[in-house]
């Protein structure tokens, strides 16, 4: 690994110093992808790669999403360690079937003989003023996948440390990016070590309301919880950092603690991550909770165009929308209560 140093670093830096060090230390690794060569990806997390490691361990792919995905599938199984970036999250959609069929399955296929340590980056989320298909929230359908990991960092240590863990992890994980985060930074040590997959963070602790978010949301809900002080909340942000494998055990100990919960997300509401946070937390929460689980998600709507992303993407005026929806007197509102 590269030597400790403190400095600010942003989260485009700290990705691509993960797979900079991930390289140095295992020969097996190969990052390959549309533009990640010559041009060090559209938003430069591999440059430089192809320069200190040869063209034969960071090189360009054709156009080809599904091709992408297949020819890493064929590499894992023949002992390497692919790293492939979908150059934006629409993007990924033609290697979906690859993705679903077979990268997901094959552990399973085989009985655990043959897995496929396959890392698969996709750039994702809004908040770049990005046309269509540059926008999309795409975490539910992988998530969605049995044999997938799904992880997605919020912060520039997170970015580091879980782009690492993914390469040596024997299983495939799918690495969502938060576009907007890539220039955000913060006085960061490198190389980090964070707590591992499946564990999710406290990011804020608070007595009131706990708002879960993950990926590109943690910083709004971080922003809501400031500013809600004004309003005499004390709010929770709880980081998730891994959708899947889910961490129960953080998010269930701060639900009961605090009564109330907001789930924030930027992908549209229907069927998406939130409402599985929701039905989670209100099977193993409902002796404790004062009011029902609510969520703060985009419109169902296909993305929209850029002047107007700033309505369809939840905000903190949304947020503390819904933290003041929140029932506040600790009485059951009528309304909730079965007849």
């Amino acid at each position: 690994m590269s030597a400790v140093t403190t400095t600010s670093v942003s989260m485009a830096k700290a990705l691509n110093a993960a797979l900079r060090d991930a390289m140095a230390a295992d020969e097996r690794v190969v990052v390959f992808g549309e533009d990640v060569g010559q041009l060090g990806g559209v938003f430069r997390i591999t440059d430089g790669l192809l320069a200190t490691y040869g063209e034969q361990r960071c090189f360009d792919t054709p156009l080809a999403e599904a091709g992408i995905v297949g020819f890493a599938v064929g590499m894992a199984m023949s002992g390497l360690r692919p790293v492939v970036e979908m150059q934006f999250d629409a993007f990924a959609y033609p290697a979906f079937e690859q993705i679903t069929s077979h990268v997901a399955k094959l552990r399973n296929r085989t009985r655990g003989a043959l897995g496929v340590p396959i890392v698969i980056r996709v750039p994702y989320a809004g908040g770049i003023g990005g046309v269509e298909h540059h926008c999309d929230s795409s975490e539910a359908y992988y998530a969605h996948t049995p044999g997938l990991k799904v992880v997605t960092p919020g912060c520039v240590e997170d970015a580091y440390s879980l782009l690492r863990e993914a390469i040596d992890d024997p299983d495939p994980v799918v690495f969502l990016e938060p576009k907007k985060l890539y220039f955000t930074s913060a006085e960061a040590s490198l190389p980090v070590t964070t707590p591992g997959f499946g564990r999710a963070v406290v990011r804020r602790p608070g007595r009131d309301a706990t708002l879960i978010a993950y990926g590109p949301s943690v910083p709004v809900a971080l922003e809501a919880a400031e500013a809600a002080r004004d309003e005499g909340w004390d709010l929770e942000v709880i980081d998730l950092r891994t959708l899947v494998p889910f961490d129960d055990e953080t998010v269930t100990a701060s639900v009961r603690r605090t009564g109330r919960c907001v789930v924030v997300q930027e992908a549209q509401g229907f069927a998406g991550m939130g409402a599985e946070i929701a039905a989670r937390v209100q099977e193993r929460c409902f002796h404790s909770l004062h009011a029902p689980v609510l969520r703060v998600a985009g419109l169902d709507i296909p993305y929209p165009p850029p002047k107007l992303e700033h309505l369809h993407l939840p905000g903190v005026d949304r947020v503390l929308d819904a933290v003041a929806r929140l029932q506040w007197d600790d009485q059951p509102d009528p309304r909730w209560v079965a007849a």
